[in-house]
């Protein structure tokens, strides 16, 4: 009687266990037919499917425990997927590979994730960071060897704290795992104020990239909600200090503006890229619509101009299309018609 009595026990403390813990399968597919004129100097166009033209395809597990008085420990992994090709490179997590520690005191990560210098800005972009209408600021500019365009760090700590009325920070810091030289280090974070119909941020990151070259990057954005319109504005400055080289700092501009319609939004967004090294500036103009069918499903289309002046010879950003600079000075026009599903 005694041992059913435990086991009854042990079997009610598990299960309340278990109540207390919880992991989520998550994704998107996002999956569009593209086309792009003057793909490359010589004037080509090209066209077929594309992805990740409304959001990033991808697929995770994010998990979290309750540990009682209200702290929680938690785990994200996060791969990029690719619905035109499925994936022929293979599959990752280097979206998202995080444990993590949060509280009333906020909430700590480890591992490899978005820098907190670049995370809260995503919003700010009227395209959200993908497909061909959205802002460039974080680009590769130079060439310069790094992790891709500085929106990810390895080997990263990060805090963010909680939100004190709309006030929110975040901070991280990217281990260069070297027993020598600093390259691959990170360092970095971001001050916001949400609330209401407003929201401004602040940030400034800083990356080394090799030895003695350095990748510096502050960036500024606004939004103000009119109910009938949302307004956008982003200014950044990313400069790469390289020994013995020129300047190397481009300045980027966007302004924009979304309207809801009927069961969709469109968006009008322009951009400015003015590249100080080589004397130069494009210009991009990008108009789009998000038709939702459902809370998870829509239906959208983007079509974005690109103006290069002088030198400048910059490309609209597709996925599954191979695109290049049309040329310096030449212009480029693309279209994104697509399809988003979550789950």
């Amino acid at each position: 009687m005694k041992k059913s009595l435990i086991a009854l026990a042990v079997l009610a403390a598990s299960g309340a266990a278990m109540a207390q813990s919880s992991v989520t399968l998550f994704g998107i597919v996002d999956t569009a037919f593209g086309y792009v004129d003057n793909a490359n100097a010589a004037g080509d166009s090209v066209y077929g499917l594309s992805t990740s033209g409304n959001a990033t395809s991808r697929l995770g597990f994010r998990g979290v425990e309750d540990l009682g008085g209200g702290l929680k420990a938690g785990f994200w992994l996060e791969g990029e997927i690719f619905g035109d090709d499925g994936n022929s490179k293979g599959f990752d997590f280097k979206r998202r590979s995080t444990v993590s520690l949060a509280g009333g005191f906020g909430e700590v990560r480890l591992g490899r994730d978005l820098t907190p210098g670049y995370s809260k800005f995503v919003s700010y972009d009227l395209f959200g960071q993908t497909g061909i209408g959205q802002f460039m600021g974080w680009s590769n500019w130079y060439g310069t060897s790094g992790d891709a365009n500085g929106i990810r760090s390895s080997n990263m700590i990060s805090y963010y704290t909680p939100n004190f009325s709309g006030f929110t920070a975040g901070l991280g810091y990217g281990f260069d795992e070297q027993t020598s030289g600093k390259a691959g280090r990170y360092v970095g974070g971001y001050v916001a104020y949400e609330n209401g119909p407003l929201g401004v941020a602040v940030s400034y990151d800083q990356r080394n990239l090799a030895a003695d070259v350095d990748r510096n990057a502050l960036t500024v954005a606004g939004s103000y909600n009119l109910n009938v319109v949302k307004l956008n504005a982003i200014v950044q400055q990313t400069k790469d200090d390289v020994p013995g080289a020129s300047d190397r700092k481009v300045n980027a501009y966007a302004l924009g503006a979304s309207a809801p319609v009927g069961a969709g939004e469109v968006k009008l967004q322009y951009a400015l890229y003015d590249q100080k090294a080589i004397d130069s500036k494009a210009h991009q103009i990008s108009l789009g619509y998000v038709h939702n069918l459902s809370k998870r499903t829509a239906l959208y289309g983007t079509v974005a101009y690109l103006k290069n002046k002088d030198a400048s010879n910059l490309a609209l950003p597709t996925k599954g299309l191979t695109v290049d600079g049309p040329g310096a000075g030449e212009n480029q026009t693309g279209v994104q018609l697509g399809i988003r599903h979550s789950f």
